[in-house]
């Protein structure tokens, strides 16, 4: 089988897009030819079966006309096309697609909706996300597969019983609807009612409003005596140290505020995976968070109840901590692990193709 897979970058150093690597890697070790087609490639280690063409040209027109390009290259001879997180890529490889009868697979898992995303919809063979509510439009052809987690690199030691205060760990962008000004007014909520905690925000900053925010955010630690000395804002981390991140935690918080829908952030499935508790504002998190000894879903944008949660985690006998991360891996293992997606991407490509190899039969159905 060839596979053509489409998307931004493949940089293992790109501190949000790195997991792209992961993908590629594990689908290109399930499939014969796997044909990328990026804006850019910044990896040495590419696999013998993985062949590269890029389209990073300046100006949106020649970008669109050098991705036409890439994309008519690389989809000789394929039978599917797989386009990774950006609705506009699935928009622009469906003539091309149509015409050689190859089918689209769509994944995306974020709340925002655009006028792209359901065109991307409609063009689309079948649409893949973490669960169904991690794709913020409601459709027959959206699928969810669960994440695509590194369950061999991420995996780390119980944390124990450690000396000085509960450690707490935030992953991600500083972007607003990361809900890090929540998470601030939180700890601070906290630290008042007695809970020894301290935090530590990773995450690198974008775009113009993310290095806005992060101000922002300094700005508010600066002012607050008790944050100054229990809340730190530090710089995004290469992926390859996240795990030393997460191992030296003994918490991890995920105050996300989307403006609506749900996204399922794989950096909970990456802190779950290396067994450490993952509080969350995400009610879409209840099969991977629910069920457990601590309380680990609280409401979105409530400093209060997301402060009565911590302090809750931080008082918990650290065995209890332990137990609740144990169990949060086994769940990441049996359903979010990287094999697994890219094991049932393969089987949906399998599914929507046709006895004669084209997707008329899928596009019909959606």
């Amino acid at each position: 089988m060839k596979l053509v897979f489409i998307t931004q970058e493949v940089d293992p150093g790109h501190p949000a897009l790195a997991q792209t690597v992961d993908l590629v890697r594990a689908l290109s070790a399930r499939v014969d030819e796997l044909a990328v087609v990026a804006r850019d490639v910044q990896w040495e280690d590419i696999p013998a079966n993985v062949s590269v063409r890029t389209f990073d040209e300046p100006g949106k027109l020649r970008r669109g006309l050098a991705f036409e390009r890439a994309l008519a290259e690389a989809s000789r001879g394929a039978d599917a096309v797989f386009v990774h997180m950006v609705p506009e890529f699935a928009v622009l490889a469906a003539p091309l697609a149509r015409v050689r009868k190859l089918p689209i697979l769509f994944w995306y898992t974020h709340w925002h909706v655009s006028r792209q995303l359901r065109i991307a919809v409609r063009v689309a063979s079948v649409v893949l996300s973490v669960d169904t509510s991690s794709f913020p439009i409601a459709s027959p052809k959206v699928r969810g597969i669960g994440h695509a987690i590194d369950v061999d690199r991420f995996v780390a030691e119980p944390a124990g019983e450690r000396e000085g205060p509960v450690r707490l760990l935030a992953l991600g962008r500083t972007a607003r609807w990361k809900g890090l000004a929540t998470l601030l007014d939180a700890v601070s909520l906290a630290r008042a009612r007695g809970a020894d905690i301290r935090l530590e925000i990773r995450g690198p900053s974008l775009t113009d409003d993310e290095r806005t925010h992060r101000l922002e955010l300094e700005a508010r630690i600066a002012s607050d005596p008790e944050l100054r000395s229990h809340a730190e804002l530090a710089p995004a981390v290469p992926r390859d140290q996240v795990v030393s991140l997460l191992s030296a935690s003994d918490v991890v918080v995920s105050p996300n505020e989307p403006r609506s829908g749900s996204t399922l952030d794989k950096a909970v499935f990456e802190a779950a995976a290396c067994a450490r508790p993952v509080v969350s504002t995400n009610g879409s998190f209840a099969p991977l968070l629910g069920g457990l000894p601590l309380p680990l879903l609280v409401p979105p944008r409530d400093a209060a109840a997301l402060a009565a949660a911590l302090v809750t985690v931080a008082a918990a006998d650290p065995a209890i901590r332990a137990e609740t991360g144990s169990v949060l891996r086994e769940r990441v293992v049996a359903l979010h692990s990287l094999d697994h997606w890219a094991d049932t991407v393969l089987r949906v490509i399998s599914e929507v193709r046709s006895p004669r190899g084209t997707a008329g039969s899928a596009r019909a159905a959606g």
